[in-house]
């Protein structure tokens, strides 16, 4: 009898398992997926200078960005393009730099590392999560972009970005 009771309660045990399992396994997933957010290290892939940038902010009060939101952020290390400038000078940052290390701009997110599906059903994944630096008015600050864009940006009115951008997935 108490080999039977025993049994009994192993397969009660059992099936109770399987019906956590299956409850978790059917959970919604949750509706804001942390993409771009405070302290989120981003490469810049314009020329202005900005080699890595870590965002600050997310405008339009929202938790998360994804492509195609305007985000605040700080130059954390920029880019060397060549010679510098005249020795005269104490500043080591090449001409053709137009932002320093520390200076806070707007950029707009181009691609992310996190997922995002499309109303066609096609879901896109970029290897990194990457910025364009922008003026306050809107305005790219560089004139060539290195690498991937995100479509999204087309849909959110970055058309310009977009006629930089050598491609758009």
């Amino acid at each position: 009898m108490a080999l039977v009771s025993t049994y009994a309660n192993l397969e009660c045990e059992r099936q109770h398992r399987i019906a956590i399992t299956t409850l978790l396994s059917r959970r919604e997933p949750s509706p804001v997926a942390i993409m771009i957010q405070l302290k989120t290290m981003l490469n810049v892939i314009d020329n202005s200078g900005a080699a890595l940038a870590e965002c600050i902010q997310v405008l339009k009060m929202k938790r998360a960005a994804s492509i195609g939101d305007r985000i605040v952020i700080v130059v954390q290390k920029q880019r060397s393009f060549g010679p510098e400038t005249a020795s005269s000078s104490k500043s080591t940052v090449s001409s053709a730099n137009k932002v320093r290390r520390g200076d806070i701009r707007h950029a707009i997110v181009v691609r992310t590392a996190k997922q995002v599906q499309r109303k066609d059903g096609s879901v896109v994944k970029f290897g990194d999560n990457a910025c364009v630096l922008i003026s306050k008015a809107g305005e790219p600050i560089g004139t060539r972009l290195s690498g991937v864009v995100g479509r999204e940006l087309r849909e959110r009115g970055w058309g310009k970005v977009l006629s930089l951008a050598p491609m758009h997935l």
